[in-house]
């Protein structure tokens, strides 16, 4: 299983369970994978959250599906902070690649920007600089 990708401990113990395995046994397996540094939360989170970001989503999609796979709250938010992007030009970026380098002409196409960026996961001052098409130090 791991592989061929990484694995959160969650999603190891899920795919355990659904095999038909022992509770107790599948937490000592993934304890010793730990241990010899075959699995590691930390290590999944930071490849998912670049995966994710890289693929357009904003860090509130990238957390939930963190929080999908097993990963404590706290460790995920540890993963998007110590991802080293700046969201806001993530979400300019996500903007201008779907809808061009211009901004929105009309409120109907502002309306549909913005649910689009809402629905990648950018939060309001995100969502706001890219329907301006520029981070707020372009001023």
């Amino acid at each position: 299983m791991l592989a061929r990708r990484e694995h959160s401990a969650g999603e190891i113990r899920d795919k355990l369970r659904e095999m038909g395995g022992d509770a107790s046994l599948i937490d000592a397996v993934i304890a010793e994978l730990q241990v010899r540094n075959l699995q590691s939360d930390e290590r999944f989170s930071e490849l998912f959250v670049r995966s994710r970001a890289e693929r357009g989503y904003g860090p509130r999609v990238i957390e939930m599906a963190l929080r999908e796979r097993g990963v404590d709250k706290e460790a995920a938010h540890v993963a998007l902070e110590a991802s080293g992007y700046d969201w806001r030009e993530r979400a300019v970026e996500v903007c201008q690649r779907r809808f061009g380098q211009s901004p929105a002409s009309t409120p109907k196409e502002r309306a549909r920007q913005l649910r689009f960026l809402q629905y990648r996961g950018f939060a309001g001052g995100e969502i706001s600089a890219a329907l301006k098409g520029r981070l707020p130090e372009d001023d």
